[in-house]
Order: C-alpha cells, then sequence, then structure tokens
C-alpha cells in the first residue's frame, strides 16, 4: 500500500472534492475491480424528518436504502454511510447500534444501505451472491452519497462510512476505492483484496482480542463467511504509512487500549483494542436471537462504539 502524497494527487482530490460539491460524486477506481455502472432514480426524491426508505438502480440492479434524518440540520450536513454486517440490513442496523439518536444529537444525516441479499462485495472473495457475482458495491455506495446530495446540502468535506464485519470491510473498501470519505471507521473487521490507491483519510477501527470471526491476530475465522485476513495490528500498520503518520502514542485504560498516530494536514489512525470482546458492536442493542442469526457476540460494555467513532468523524474533515 503506497503512500502516493504528490502534488498531482492532492490537486487531483481537490478536483474530486469540487465535483462532490456539484453533487456528481466521482469515485476513483484505479487499481479496483471494476468500474461504476452508470445509476439512476427512480423519479423525484425528498428526505424528510426522521427515517424513510428509498431506491436508485445502479449497474441494472435496484438497490434500497434507509435515510434518517435528525429534525435540525446544519446548512451544510455532514453524512455518516453505517454499513450493516453479513446477513443484516439496513433495518437492523438502524434499530441496533444507536445511530439515529446520534444523529439527533450531533446533527449529521444517516445513511443505512442494503447490501444485495444481505451481503456486501468487500473485496477478496467477501462476501456471498454479491462477490460471486461481482457486485459493483462501490458504485452502488457512491451513488447512494450522490443521490442524497442532490436534495440535502452536505457537506462534501464531511461524508463518513462505518461498519460493522462484512460492512467494516466495505468500510475499508470504499477507502481504497474512492476519494469521497473524509473517515471511516470499521468495527470487527479486517481489510481484504488489495489497495493499490488508498485515499488520504482518518481511519478510526474497534476490534476485540477475542473476535472468533474475524481474528484479531488474523487468519481464517469461523463463521459462515471464513473470512481469512491480516491481522488488525497489521491493517492499523499499513494506513499509517498511507497517510504518513507519525508512531502512535498507546494507553491502556481497564480492558480497552487506544493507539493514537497523528497524520499531516490533521488526519489521525486510531486503533481501538477491547480485551476479551468478541465479534459485536461495542454498547450495540443487545438481542440473543439476533446475536444468533447474524453470528455476533453480546455487546461489549468498555464504551460505546457508536459515540466513540462519531467523536472521531466530528474531529477530522477531508484535506
Amino acid at each position: 500500500m503506497g503512500s502516493g502524497a504528490g502534488s498531482s494527487w492532492r490537486s487531483g482530490r481537490r478536483v474530486r472534492l469540487a465535483v462532490v460539491a456539484a453533487v456528481a460524486l466521482v469515485a476513483v477506481l484505479a487499481g479496483c475491480r471494476q468500474s461504476h455502472q452508470e445509476a439512476g432514480g427512480g423519479g423525484a426524491m425528498s428526505v424528510p424528518v426522521g427515517s424513510s426508505t428509498h431506491s436508485i438502480v445502479v449497474g441494472g440492479l435496484t438497490r434500497s436504502y434507509i435515510v434518517y434524518r435528525p429534525a435540525v440540520l446544519p446548512a451544510a450536513a455532514p453524512p455518516v454511510v453505517m454499513l450493516h454486517g453479513g446477513f443484516g440490513s439496513a433495518r437492523e442496523a438502524e434499530k441496533s447500534y444507536g445511530w439515529d439518536a446520534e444523529g439527533e444529537a450531533g446533527h449529521f444525516l444517516v445513511v443505512y444501505p442494503n447490501g444485495l441479499n444481505r451481503a456486501w462485495n468487500a473485496g477478496g472473495g467477501c462476501c456471498g451472491t454479491p462477490a460471486k457475482n461481482g457486485v459493483d458495491d462501490v458504485g452502488f455506495l457512491t451513488a447512494v452519497v450522490a443521490a442524497v446530495s442532490r436534495v440535502v446540502h452536505v457537506d462534501a468535506g464531511r461524508v463518513y462510512a462505518t461498519g460493522i464485519s462484512n460492512g467494516g470491510i466495505m468500510a475499508y473498501d470504499l477507502a481504497c476505492c474512492t476519494a469521497v470519505f473524509a473517515a471511516i471507521g470499521p468495527d470487527s473487521a479486517t481489510q481484504l483484496g488489495g489497495c493499490a490507491h488508498p485515499a488520504r483519510l482518518s481511519v478510526i477501527a474497534i476490534h476485540g482480542t477475542a473476535d472468533k470471526n474475524i481474528p484479531y491476530d488474523g487468519g481464517g475465522g469461523d463463521g459462515f463467511a471464513h473470512i481469512d485476513g491480516p491481522s488488525v495490528p497489521a491493517v492499523n500498520a499499513l494506513w499509517r504509512h498511507a497517510d504518513d503518520c507519525a508512531a502512535p502514542a498507546v494507553r491502556t485504560r481497564a480492558t480497552v487500549t487506544t493507539s493514537v498516530a497523528r497524520c499531516p494536514a490533521g488526519r489521525a489512525v486510531e486503533l481501538i483494542t477491547i480485551a476479551g470482546a468478541g465479534h459485536q458492536w461495542p454498547d450495540g442493542a443487545s438481542s440473543p436471537v439476533v446475536q444468533k442469526l447474524f453470528g455476533l457476540d453480546p455487546p461489549s460494555t468498555a464504551l460505546n462504539a457508536t459515540e466513540v467513532i462519531w467523536r472521531f468523524f466530528a474531529a477530522h474533515t477531508a484535506n
């Protein structure tokens, strides 16, 4: 994963951000699996206060997503794209992780896309039908941000993506294949596939040391997808290198170890490790039925992942 810190890269990024501001988001797919397909909508769209469901056509497929709009938004609103895990859904993610309440408190939009057949094509053969059929999920997700931007004044320098498990892997893929996002926040995830052109963006990752589905130390995991990827610290080191960061400062409080690396232009790469935590969203909704259905562990109570990730996002803009 090269750093690519030349002036031509910075100039190209400024151009892309200008395009975003004009409501035509462009993904940079050099080195990624495939080109974007042209996206089309299904008529006029509006985003009312509260939760609303929308659809868009990308690559000949009709895809759906939920938007939560808080009662109060700034003139230029930051959107957070929240990506469900494998076997999950937009509605399940909205109910389970507390992002609507965080959006109300922080005055930002939350976008919950639906993966095709409850999965994302996140590289490295992961996952499910989307990976098998080569579905362009990078194209879908950037098209969703563009569609929302057409009806809500989105802050082009404050577009974020987070996700759990397969959704967290997809967040890494968005950082590898686009220049749309200012920061990503994967939870219980690793990075799969190549990343020839990583974006210059901030990264916060949360992971438990007892995660058996996506092992903290890398290698093959349990569960339906049998994820086999690099260790979480190795992925964190790759992003520190991509961002030209300084050596990280590390602190441990009880079961939580936080590694923070400061990088040029106000960026940061952070890793939060929770000793003894499994494959879960810390402080998410606890449901034995959901845990069994989606292969999740009981949520850690060591921290509130939604609050922590939003606080990190709010402190970092695109540069």
